[in-house]
C-alpha cells in the first residue's frame, strides 16, 4: 500500500524515512562554519536541499528513490540547521548557496541537478541564476523569490506537527541543542526581508528548471508559482494535487515521480 501522511501525524512521531547508509559522509569548513554532507548512491550527482528549520534527513524517502534510479545523491545540512554549525553573521540565502559550492569542490563535483525544498529552492534558483555552469538543472519546490509570493501565515495542525518535528531533531542533532528558539528567531529574520529578486533577475536563468506547487500550499500563491515560470524561460511549472508544502513527506511516491521525470528529461 501506498505511504500517505497528509496531516503528518507520523512525521511528527517519526520523522522521515531513515537515510539508508552514506557512501562518503563528513563537513566543510567554510565561511565560518562547519556544513554536514552525506552521499549515497554513483552516477550523475543530485543535489537535495531541505526547507528551513529542517535537516537533510528530511530527504528521506527522496534518497532511496533516487540512488535506484543510478544517480548519485547529496544531501547537505544547510548551516546553522540539522548537524551544521553556523557562525554569528545573519543568514542570507546567497551565504547558503555559497556552502553549497563548497560542498561541490569537496567532492569534486562539476556539476549538479539542484533539487530545492521551501528555503532550499530559493538556494538551488540562486545557483542556477548565479553558477549556471554548476548546475544541470533545477527543481523548485514551494518557495517565493520575492516578498509577494507569500501567503499571510496561518497555522494549522499539519504546520504545528512539522514544527513539533523540527524541535525534537533541533535538540537531538545540532552542536547548539538548547537553541533552537534563537535558531528559529534567526532564520525567520532572513524569511522577513529575503528573498528579493526582481523579473529581470530570474530572466537571467539559462539553466533547466521546474516550478513546482502544491494545490494546497500553506506559505506559497500558486499566482507566485505562475509568476516565476512566466519569467524563467523555457521552464515548467508543475501543480502537484491533494498535497501541501509537504508533499515529499505527505505523498513520497507522487512526489518522487514527478522529481525523477525531471532528472530524466535533463540527464545527459
Amino acid at each position: 500500500m501506498e505511504y500517505r501522511d497528509d496531516d503528518l501525524r507520523k512525521f511528527e512521531i517519526e520523522g522521515a524515512a531513515p537515510l539508508p547508509a552514506a557512501s562518503d559522509e563528513g563537513q566543510v569548513e567554510h565561511q565560518g562554519a562547519k556544513i554536514r554532507y552525506a552521499a549515497f548512491g554513483a552516477g550523475q550527482p543530485v543535489i537535495l536541499l531541505h526547507g528551513g528549520l529542517g535537516h537533510g534527513g528530511n530527504w528521506g524517502f527522496q534518497v532511496p528513490a533516487l540512488v535506484d534510479q543510478g544517480y548519485r545523491v547529496v544531501v547537505i545540512d544547510s548551516r546553522g540547521h540539522g548537524r551544521s554549525t553556523r557562525d554569528e553573521r545573519p543568514y542570507t540565502y546567497e551565504l547558503m548557496a555559497s556552502d553549497v559550492l563548497a560542498v561541490m569542490d569537496m567532492l569534486q563535483l562539476e556539476k549538479a541537478a539542484m533539487v530545492g525544498w521551501s528555503d532550499g529552492a530559493c538556494i538551488a534558483l540562486i545557483l542556477g541564476m548565479e553558477a549556471p555552469d554548476r548546475v544541470t538543472g533545477v527543481f523548485f519546490f514551494g518557495c517565493n523569490m520575492d516578498p509577494s509570493g507569500t501567503k499571510e501565515f496561518q497555522s494549522n495542525a499539519v504546520i504545528e506537527r512539522c514544527f513539533s518535528r523540527h524541535r525534537k531533531d533541533y535538540a537531538e542533532l545540532s552542536p547548539t541543542p538548547d537553541q533552537f528558539d534563537a535558531f528559529v528567531e534567526a532564520v525567520s529574520l532572513m524569511m522577513k526581508t529575503e528573498p528579493n529578486y526582481s523579473a529581470a533577475e530570474l530572466a537571467r536563468t539559462q539553466v533547466p528548471v521546474a516550478i513546482v506547487q502544491s494545490e494546497h500550499d500553506e506559505f506559497i500563491s500558486d499566482q507566485h508559482a505562475r509568476y516565476l515560470a512566466d519569467c524563467i524561460d523555457g521552464s515548467e511549472l508543475i501543480i502537484l494535487p491533494d498535497v501541501s508544502h509537504f508533499a515529499p513527506l505527505q505523498r513520497p511516491a507522487e512526489f518522487n515521480s514527478v522529481l525523477l521525470t525531471f532528472l530524466g528529461k535533463i540527464r545527459a
